[in-house]
């Protein structure tokens, strides 16, 4: 964070800071276009030394936060994404080396044409500008956001929830002043330097034209605001609302392994299974076994009537649950009569996030992966691999599920745009 912005109030002068950051950026973004490749690399890796030496400044400035959060009577889930220990700091300085080490996706040529008249024409992969990054209680967002930023030949503006204010500030520092030592703009990754919710209006107006796309990470009302009063264009998903799909032809024992890891690993990451679907045509042999594992394991099943008769611990679900992104230990639980009404109560509730089907059948997988609507659709596989750093892209900026360039994880490819290069020998138009 530059040493000129300080923590400030009042609507004029947040609207003085937040002008002045835009410009920054952009001035920043300039420089980021044209660096080389290993500037970049080697900012990054300076990043990453300044995280590990500011490990203690880091823990303490988070320590602040979480007993500030628990005063505030926040979640056991949300207090899980908040914390950070000597574990998760390596983890994300790990990531921004991760980061680091990817190829550079600026000045990629992502294809070459001739015309008859002999122009040929490139399209090479080009800087998206200034990204402006909205979130709230991960504070590792902070890093993660700004390593894929820079890679990528974009500058930052990351504004943090108040939750984790202090932790953000201090992640964002250390990475800054990586940033400098290899010398590019410190400002190429800005943490806003205030709680008041003004900067989040001003960002999305787009900061007199400085940004140039919005990422939101965070809760429903966060992601829908941003949506509905963005004036740039937004890379987002509104909700997690990730289904299992045990198939007629599912192994038990896979599905067993699987369905408990997508829903229990982390119960409070976007791509946690939120509802499971068991296939009517082999409920008589693994609807009881997954729905006992379930509550055994401490989670909350609520099911239809088919689910229900199978435990008395089940609870009934409403048409509301099947809507729901729990975030924590529950889930609901439907018998389906097929890949077909698996795929419509899919598409009819679900947020076209993550969906994954278990079947040793491959036309049902390949039907289900071809014709469900979601930015990810896996075959086998837990939903919990919905992470940009588990599709090797470093890290993630976000999911994005709408059906602009970017979808899915949104890492340092998904961060460009591009341009067309036109090479002529003299030809003009007739």
């Amino acid at each position: 964070m530059s040493e000129s912005l300080k923590v400030i109030s009042g609507s004029d002068d947040i609207a003085a800071l937040m002008h002045d950051i835009g410009r920054r950026a952009r001035i920043a973004a300039r420089a980021l276009a044209i660096a080389p490749e290993e500037t970049k690399t080697r900012a990054l890796n300076e990043a990453a030394a300044a995280l590990r030496a500011d490990k203690a400044a880091i823990l303490a400035a988070n320590a602040e936060d979480v007993a500030e959060a628990r005063r505030n009577g926040q979640a056991a889930s949300y207090i899980d994404r908040l914390a950070l220990d000597e574990g998760r700091v390596e983890a994300i300085a790990a990531a921004v080396e991760a980061v680091a080490a990817l190829p550079d996706p600026v000045g990629r040529t992502l294809a070459t044409f001739t015309r008859p008249n002999g122009l040929v024409i490139e399209r090479v992969a080009t800087p998206l500008g200034v990204v402006g990054v909205i979130f709230e209680s991960r504070p590792n967002v902070t890093a993660d956001a700004g390593a894929l930023c820079l890679k990528a030949g974009n500058a930052a503006i990351l504004r943090t929830g108040s939750d984790s204010f202090r932790s953000a500030s201090a992640i964002a520092a250390a990475m800054a002043r990586g940033i400098a030592a290899a010398g590019l703009p410190a400002e190429a990754v800005q943490l806003v330097p205030t709680r008041e919710r003004e900067a989040v209006g001003l960002m999305l107006g787009g900061l007199g034209g400085n940004i140039d796309v919005i990422v939101p990470r965070g809760g429903k009302s966060l992601v829908a605001r941003v949506q509905a009063e963005a004036r740039v264009p937004v890379f987002a998903h509104l909700d997690g609302i990730c289904h299992v799909y045990v198939h007629a032809a599912a192994d038990l024992a896979m599905a067993k392994t699987i369905v408990l890891n997508a829903k229990m690993r982390r119960t409070g990451i976007c791509g946690a299974a939120e509802t499971l679907l068991v296939d009517r045509a082999c409920a008589a042999t693994h609807l009881a076994p997954l729905v006992t594992m379930l509550l055994d394991a401490g989670c909350a099943v609520r099911g239809d009537a088919a689910t229900q008769a199978v435990d008395a611990r089940v609870t009934p679900a409403s048409e509301e649950d099947w809507r729901t992104e729990y975030l924590d230990a529950i889930i609901a639980v439907r018998v389906v009569d097929g890949l077909d009404d698996a795929m419509a109560h899919i598409d009819t509730y679900g947020s076209h996030h993550t969906e994954s089907i278990l079947t040793e059948d491959a036309a049902a997988a390949a039907r289900f992966l071809a014709e469900v609507d979601s930015a990810i659709v896996m075959h086998n596989a837990s939903t919990q691999f919905a992470d940009g750093g588990e599709f090797g892209f470093g890290a993630e900026i976000g999911i994005a599920t709408g059906r602009m360039h970017a979808r899915g994880p949104v890492g340092v490819e998904q961060l460009t745009s591009f341009n067309y290069r036109v090479h002529g020998s003299g030809q003009t138009r007739p």
